[in-house]
């Protein structure tokens, strides 16, 4: 245990007499869950429309006017045909063509029906599907509130049709606003950075200077060099994790509605192996160059294939196998399930399993992995 409280002192004054490292432990974390849930929004809004008003009639300028006021779009411009309009689309002036057909208004009250015309540009598919989504729901809203009396022969009213009305509501996101969903996931990407580059560089920084020749010729077991190693980026890895949860609720107003301790539990356990990853990387790669590199690879796939994006549900069936043998795809659900739904341990304790294998597989293979000469 001597041995083992050594090298954790030499690493912690490693550790604080590096400003730099410590300024990308504590303030580069801080500062990406601040900006990056701003930039990362997949929230489709100020959706630019070239309205093409043929008609030019009461019903025409206040469908025109509910659509200005839906908040999610902006009337770029009201071109006098069809083909100006295409033509702003082409140039990037206008992301749809919304067209209005003359007798608009004439047909809407003597048929009770008139087609309009949408084109939409859809070189980004995203905004073009929900964009498209959002105008017709609003077109849908302003159809609905049309208030046209059309009359018998003989005078009387028609009698309404029998209609189904749903009443919806959106549980542990009542606004459905995207933050939500997107804030927990940043803080496990970043607490994923922390452990996978951090360590990976550490153990390949004393190759490069020379250090590890000289602890290899003493009497440290593999596992006292590792778990010195691990031991302190584990601490300064829930720092972090407490930092990005206060960040969470003083900016975005994000508190876990489930047990804060199952959520901690669940948090050391996946740094145990993220930290694994990072040693692992750290005895095959001989430059921090090489472990900057074989880090950042498994980095995209973590990032691309955990759900963080979007759910693993929508994948294929290949990648949606590949996402399970990964330790962010479980933490991201777990950290989702607990800080919005407020999940207890009986609804995720199958992941903390998970999670303990991946603990106890990498960090395991590090240890017989990391090449000790005497």
């Amino acid at each position: 245990m001597k041995i083992l409280r050594f090298i954790l002192q030499k690493e912690f004054r490693q550790i604080f007499r590096d400003k730099t490292i410590l300024a990308m432990m504590f303030v580069m974390p801080t500062v990406q869950l601040i900006i990056m849930p701003l930039a990362a929004n997949f929230e489709v809004k100020n959706v630019n429309v070239a309205y093409v008003d043929q008609d030019h009639s009461t019903y025409s300028q206040k469908l025109k006017n509910k659509i200005a006021s839906s908040g999610y779009f902006k009337m770029a411009d009201n071109p006098k045909s069809y083909k100006e309009g295409l033509e702003m689309i082409e140039y990037g002036k206008a992301d749809l063509v919304l067209e209005i057909p003359s007798g608009f208004e004439k047909n809407l009250i003597r048929e009770g029906s008139q087609k309009i015309n949408l084109s939409i540009d859809a070189i980004n598919g995203t905004k073009a599907s929900l964009g498209s989504v959002y105008l017709s729901s609003v077109i849908k809203d302003f159809n609905s509130s049309l208030d046209v009396n059309i009359k018998l022969p003989n005078g009387a009213m028609t009698a309404p049709d029998a209609k189904i009305t749903v009443a919806s509501s959106n549980w542990y996101n009542p606004r459905a606003e995207y933050k939500y969903y997107m804030v927990p996931g940043i803080l496990v990407l970043l607490l994923t950075l922390i452990g996978g580059f951090i360590t990976a560089l550490n153990i390949v920084k004393e190759k490069e200077i020379g250090t590890i020749e000289q602890i290899n010729v003493t009497p440290i077991q593999k596992w006292q060099f590792i778990l010195g190693k691990l031991i302190p980026f584990w601490i300064v890895g829930m720092i972090v994790f407490t930092i990005g949860l206060t960040v969470m609720y003083l900016v975005y107003g994000i508190f876990p509605a489930g047990s804060l301790l199952v959520l901690y539990v669940f948090a050391a356990v996946y740094l145990v192996a993220l930290l694994g990853l990072g040693l692992l990387i750290s005895t095959f790669a001989d430059t921090q160059l090489q472990a900057m590199f074989i880090a950042f690879f498994f980095m995209m796939i973590f990032m691309l294939m955990s759900g963080f994006f979007t759910s693993t549900d929508s994948m294929p069936d290949w990648a949606r196998t590949m996402s399970e043998f990964t330790p962010v795809t479980h933490f991201i659900k777990v950290v989702r399930l607990i800080v919005l739904k407020g999940s207890g341990f009986a609804e995720v304790k199958n992941e903390l399993g998970y999670l303990a294998i991946f603990a106890l597989a990498l960090n395991g293979f590090a240890i017989w992995n990391y090449r000790k000469t005497s």
